[in-house]
């Protein structure tokens, strides 16, 4: 059985750096990005990110995520690989456990969410899950 949690996350770093070599290409970067997550989620986390950007501002990214705190009321450790869009003002983002990654009283962990925030702003994600 599924279970649906809910909450709110702020960053809490956040560093880019662009790709070099090809200059005459889209911009691509490699971002790391510290979150704190609040509510279902009580936890830290370390995102590695890859974006790329149109000429419009607009952006595309794939990553994954380090997750170490507590879901509900069992304590580990997981790892997130994540997909989303930046819409010039919104981010939005698909996440998904990846398999075999969850460890501590987390271990079997799967689940599936999605996460939203403005630029500059905390978010909220929705995350649907079993253990």
């Amino acid at each position: 059985m599924s279970i649906k949690v809910e909450g709110s996350f702020e960053v809490t770093s956040w560093s880019e750096e662009q790709a070099s070599g090809l200059e005459e290409t889209g911009k691509v970067s490699r971002t790391t990005i510290g979150q704190h997550f609040d509510g279902g989620i009580e936890a830290e986390t370390i995102a590695e990110m890859v974006m790329t950007y149109r000429e419009d501002g607009t952006a595309e990214f794939v990553g994954f995520h380090r997750v170490q705190g507590r879901v509900e009321d069992r304590a580990g450790s997981f790892v997130l690989q994540a997909t989303g869009s930046y819409d010039g003002s919104d981010a939005r983002t698909n996440f998904e456990v990846v398999r075999g990654s969850a460890r501590g009283e987390l271990a079997g962990l799967q689940g599936t969410g999605t996460g939203s925030a403005a630029h500059g702003s905390t978010g909220v994600y929705s995350f649907d899950f079993d253990l």
